[in-house]
Protein backbone atom coordinates (compact mmCIF):
# COMPACT_ATOMS: atom_id res chain seq x y z
CA UNK A 1 0.00 0.00 0.00
CA UNK A 2 1.08 3.34 -1.03
CA UNK A 3 1.49 6.59 1.39
CA UNK A 4 0.00 9.56 -0.20
CA UNK A 5 -0.16 13.39 1.96
CA UNK A 6 1.09 11.11 4.94
CA UNK A 7 -1.81 9.78 5.24
CA UNK A 8 -2.41 5.85 4.72
CA UNK A 9 -4.11 5.17 1.28
CA UNK A 10 -7.01 3.28 0.88
CA UNK A 11 -6.41 -0.24 -0.10
CA UNK A 12 -9.07 -1.68 -2.54
CA UNK A 13 -10.02 -4.88 0.01
CA UNK A 14 -10.56 -1.94 2.31
CA UNK A 15 -12.69 0.04 0.00
CA UNK A 16 -14.86 -2.93 -0.55
CA UNK A 17 -14.87 -4.06 2.93
CA UNK A 18 -15.64 -0.39 4.17
CA UNK A 19 -18.42 0.25 2.09
CA UNK A 20 -20.97 -2.68 3.85
CA UNK A 21 -24.25 -2.99 1.86
CA UNK A 22 -24.75 0.45 0.92
CA UNK A 23 -24.57 1.20 -2.66
CA UNK A 24 -22.41 3.11 -4.23
CA UNK A 25 -23.24 5.86 -7.45
CA UNK A 26 -20.03 5.93 -9.22
CA UNK A 27 -19.69 8.96 -12.43
CA UNK A 28 -19.83 7.36 -15.03
CA UNK A 29 -23.42 6.56 -14.42
CA UNK A 30 -23.75 3.20 -11.78
CA UNK A 31 -24.99 2.55 -8.92
CA UNK A 32 -23.35 -0.66 -7.15
CA UNK A 33 -22.63 -2.77 -4.18
CA UNK A 34 -19.58 -3.96 -4.09
CA UNK A 35 -20.41 -6.30 -0.99
CA UNK A 36 -23.32 -7.71 -2.47
CA UNK A 37 -21.79 -8.05 -5.73
CA UNK A 38 -24.33 -6.16 -7.95
CA UNK A 39 -24.12 -3.00 -10.20
CA UNK A 40 -26.61 -1.33 -12.61
CA UNK A 41 -25.87 0.84 -15.24
CA UNK A 42 -27.94 4.07 -15.14
CA UNK A 43 -29.04 5.54 -18.77
CA UNK A 44 -31.66 7.98 -18.39
CA UNK A 45 -32.10 8.46 -15.17
CA UNK A 46 -29.52 10.18 -12.46
CA UNK A 47 -27.54 7.91 -10.46
CA UNK A 48 -28.52 9.10 -7.21
CA UNK A 49 -32.50 9.23 -8.68
CA UNK A 50 -31.42 5.32 -8.95
CA UNK A 51 -30.12 4.84 -5.89
CA UNK A 52 -33.34 6.35 -4.06
CA UNK A 53 -35.51 4.07 -6.09
CA UNK A 54 -33.99 1.37 -4.59
CA UNK A 55 -34.33 2.24 -1.24
CA UNK A 56 -37.89 3.28 -1.98
CA UNK A 57 -38.60 -0.51 -3.71
CA UNK A 58 -36.95 -1.87 -0.24
CA UNK A 59 -39.29 0.39 2.28
CA UNK A 60 -42.38 -0.41 -0.15
CA UNK A 61 -41.85 -3.86 -0.02
CA UNK A 62 -39.64 -4.78 2.51
CA UNK A 63 -38.68 -8.45 2.72
CA UNK A 64 -34.81 -9.17 4.48
CA UNK A 65 -34.68 -12.57 2.51
CA UNK A 66 -34.08 -10.38 -0.32
CA UNK A 67 -31.44 -8.68 -1.82
CA UNK A 68 -30.69 -5.35 -3.14
CA UNK A 69 -30.20 -6.48 -6.43
CA UNK A 70 -33.97 -7.56 -6.95
CA UNK A 71 -34.75 -4.14 -6.23
CA UNK A 72 -32.60 -2.62 -8.45
CA UNK A 73 -33.74 -5.08 -11.22
CA UNK A 74 -37.31 -4.31 -10.49
CA UNK A 75 -36.31 -0.79 -10.53
CA UNK A 76 -34.45 -0.55 -13.68
CA UNK A 77 -37.02 -0.85 -15.68
CA UNK A 78 -38.38 2.90 -14.56
CA UNK A 79 -34.56 3.89 -16.47
CA UNK A 80 -35.36 2.03 -19.73
CA UNK A 81 -39.05 3.99 -19.47
CA UNK A 82 -37.21 7.35 -18.83
CA UNK A 83 -35.18 7.04 -21.59
CA UNK A 84 -37.83 6.52 -24.54
CA UNK A 85 -40.61 9.13 -22.46
CA UNK A 86 -39.34 12.33 -21.56
CA UNK A 87 -42.69 12.54 -19.42
CA UNK A 88 -42.11 9.56 -17.16
CA UNK A 89 -38.19 10.69 -16.88
CA UNK A 90 -39.47 13.69 -15.08
CA UNK A 91 -42.38 12.10 -13.44
CA UNK A 92 -39.35 9.98 -11.77
CA UNK A 93 -36.96 12.85 -11.21
CA UNK A 94 -39.33 15.29 -9.85
CA UNK A 95 -40.82 12.44 -7.84
CA UNK A 96 -37.35 11.72 -6.03
CA UNK A 97 -36.79 15.70 -5.61
CA UNK A 98 -39.68 15.90 -3.93
CA UNK A 99 -39.21 13.36 -1.21
CA UNK A 100 -35.80 14.42 -0.82
CA UNK A 101 -36.11 18.17 -0.17
CA UNK A 102 -39.37 16.61 2.07
CA UNK A 103 -36.70 14.52 3.96
CA UNK A 104 -34.57 17.47 4.00
CA UNK A 105 -37.45 19.88 5.62
CA UNK A 106 -38.59 17.43 7.84
CA UNK A 107 -35.53 15.49 9.36
CA UNK A 108 -32.90 18.02 8.46
CA UNK A 109 -30.83 15.47 6.64
CA UNK A 110 -29.37 15.51 3.07
CA UNK A 111 -32.20 13.43 1.32
CA UNK A 112 -34.34 10.10 1.54
CA UNK A 113 -31.71 7.78 1.42
CA UNK A 114 -29.64 9.50 4.54
CA UNK A 115 -33.07 8.41 6.75
CA UNK A 116 -31.36 5.91 8.93
CA UNK A 117 -34.96 4.01 10.47
CA UNK A 118 -37.15 2.51 8.33
CA UNK A 119 -40.27 3.63 10.04
CA UNK A 120 -39.60 7.22 9.29
CA UNK A 121 -38.81 6.55 5.57
CA UNK A 122 -42.01 4.62 5.52
CA UNK A 123 -43.95 8.07 7.21
CA UNK A 124 -42.40 9.91 4.44
CA UNK A 125 -43.45 7.30 1.82
CA UNK A 126 -47.00 7.76 3.55
CA UNK A 127 -47.00 11.23 2.51
CA UNK A 128 -47.05 10.67 -1.08
CA UNK A 129 -48.63 7.51 -1.69
CA UNK A 130 -51.50 9.28 -3.54
CA UNK A 131 -49.10 11.10 -6.10
CA UNK A 132 -48.42 9.79 -9.32
CA UNK A 133 -44.98 9.26 -8.75
CA UNK A 134 -45.64 6.69 -5.94
CA UNK A 135 -48.57 5.09 -7.83
CA UNK A 136 -46.17 4.51 -10.84
CA UNK A 137 -43.26 3.32 -9.00
CA UNK A 138 -45.35 0.88 -6.51
CA UNK A 139 -47.12 -0.69 -9.54
CA UNK A 140 -44.15 -1.33 -11.57
CA UNK A 141 -42.40 -3.39 -8.62
CA UNK A 142 -45.57 -5.62 -7.90
CA UNK A 143 -44.27 -6.58 -11.86
CA UNK A 144 -40.90 -6.05 -11.81
CA UNK A 145 -39.97 -7.36 -8.73
CA UNK A 146 -42.25 -10.10 -8.20
CA UNK A 147 -41.48 -12.12 -11.62
CA UNK A 148 -38.40 -12.34 -10.99
CA UNK A 149 -37.28 -16.42 -11.28
CA UNK A 150 -34.75 -16.44 -8.90
CA UNK A 151 -36.75 -15.38 -6.06
CA UNK A 152 -39.88 -17.31 -6.24
CA UNK A 153 -38.44 -20.05 -3.94
CA UNK A 154 -38.13 -17.91 -1.42
CA UNK A 155 -41.02 -16.96 -1.36
CA UNK A 156 -42.37 -20.96 -1.60
CA UNK A 157 -43.80 -20.29 -4.89
CA UNK A 158 -42.81 -23.16 -7.50
CA UNK A 159 -44.38 -21.20 -10.85
CA UNK A 160 -47.47 -21.49 -12.39
CA UNK A 161 -49.43 -24.67 -12.47
CA UNK A 162 -51.74 -24.27 -14.72
CA UNK A 163 -50.24 -26.92 -17.50
CA UNK A 164 -49.53 -29.10 -14.53
CA UNK A 165 -53.29 -29.27 -13.51
CA UNK A 166 -53.92 -26.92 -11.04
CA UNK A 167 -52.25 -26.52 -7.22
CA UNK A 168 -54.92 -28.29 -5.46
CA UNK A 169 -53.13 -32.10 -6.58
CA UNK A 170 -49.75 -30.11 -6.15
CA UNK A 171 -49.67 -29.30 -2.39
CA UNK A 172 -51.66 -25.97 -2.35
CA UNK A 173 -51.20 -25.56 1.35
CA UNK A 174 -47.45 -27.19 1.84
CA UNK A 175 -46.14 -23.57 2.87
CA UNK A 176 -44.90 -23.58 6.56
CA UNK A 177 -44.08 -19.74 6.36
CA UNK A 178 -47.63 -18.42 6.28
Amino acid sequence: MRVLNKQEAISRRGFLTGAGGMALITASGAVLSPSQGWAVEVKALKPETMATLIQMARDIYPHDRLADKFYAKAVKTHDETAAKDSAHKQLIEDGVAYIDSRTEVRHKVAGYRALGWEADRAAMLRLIEDQAFFQALRGGLVVGLYNQKEIWPMFGYEGASADQGGYIERGFDDLDWV
